[in-house]
């Protein structure tokens, strides 16, 4: 595949480990950032990424008691609820009781709970593995969000992230910080992504860099690896293609 130019669409076989499928990759815009879709089941490349590692590392996670928090109307996420025997969504709406099911969404999960992932009413140790998609970019206080994540996982389950790291080598930065009156205070100019649940978008609260694994490490016991997947035969290929791992288990007894 030669370099795209603006406003080119280029296309190039390959297969897809989302939806399991020989396909055509599209590739519309030139930095490839989130835009080489998949034509089987549009799913993009970081999507393609935490599939890829969630089957080598959790390989029986359809055995699995799994959380995801956040879920949208991915490819993904549909798989997740349709093959994991004990699957459990939850959605944060402003205003709702943590703890609240709601049930006959519009989502592919069809019912979640109503969680803040900084203060969670699951149970200690009840998942085997969590799992988010481009969340941590928008928690304002992800010390405690993925404390609480180390509070619900059994001692051995795992944690899968997908997160954009567009800081790279550079410190990670906040963008967006509550007041102590809880309203949202802008640090830079503010920045918004897509919501499953609000039209309005979720704000960016943080900026993240390299050094989100120690970061997310030192917040809750737990230790991470940081994958990098760049591979066109599988359509994976992002200018902030991380995800991370995090395990929570004790480090091997060398001695």
């Amino acid at each position: 595949m030669s370099g795209a130019q603006p406003g080119e669409t280029q296309c190039f076989a390959g297969y897809c480990p989302v939806c399991e499928k020989q396909t055509t990759f599209v590739l519309r815009n030139p930095n490839i950032y989130r835009s080489t879709q998949c034509q089987n089941c549009q799913c993009g490349p970081r999507q393609r990424a935490l599939f890829c590692t969630l089957n080598r590392f959790f390989p029986t996670w359809r055995t699995m008691a799994v959380h995801e928090s956040s879920p949208g109307w991915d490819k993904v996420s549909q798989r997740l609820v349709a093959e994991c025997n004990n699957y459990t969504a939850s959605q944060w709406e402003p205003g709702v009781p943590g703890g609240t099911l709601v049930t006959n969404t519009k989502l592919p999960c069809k019912k979640y709970y109503v969680q803040n992932l900084e203060a969670q009413t699951f149970d200690d140790n009840i998942f085997d593995l969590v799992i988010t998609q481009d969340v941590f970019e928008h928690v304002f206080s992800p010390d405690r969000a993925i404390a609480e994540i180390a509070r619900t996982l059994k001692p051995g389950g795992g944690y899968i992230m997908s997160v954009p790291v567009v800081r790279r080598a550079q410190s990670s930065r906040r963008r967006a910080r509550l007041t102590k009156e809880g309203s949202i205070e802008n640090i830079l100019p503010p920045e918004f992504h897509g919501n499953p649940v609000n039209g309005e978008g979720a704000i960016v609260t943080i900026d993240w860099g390299f050094d989100i694994g120690a970061y997310l490490a030192a917040a809750s016991g737990m230790h991470f690896l940081m994958l990098e997947i760049d591979d066109l035969a599988r359509g994976i290929r992002d200018e902030c293609n991380l995800t991370l791992v995090g395990f929570k288990r004790p480090l091997p007894d060398l001695s």
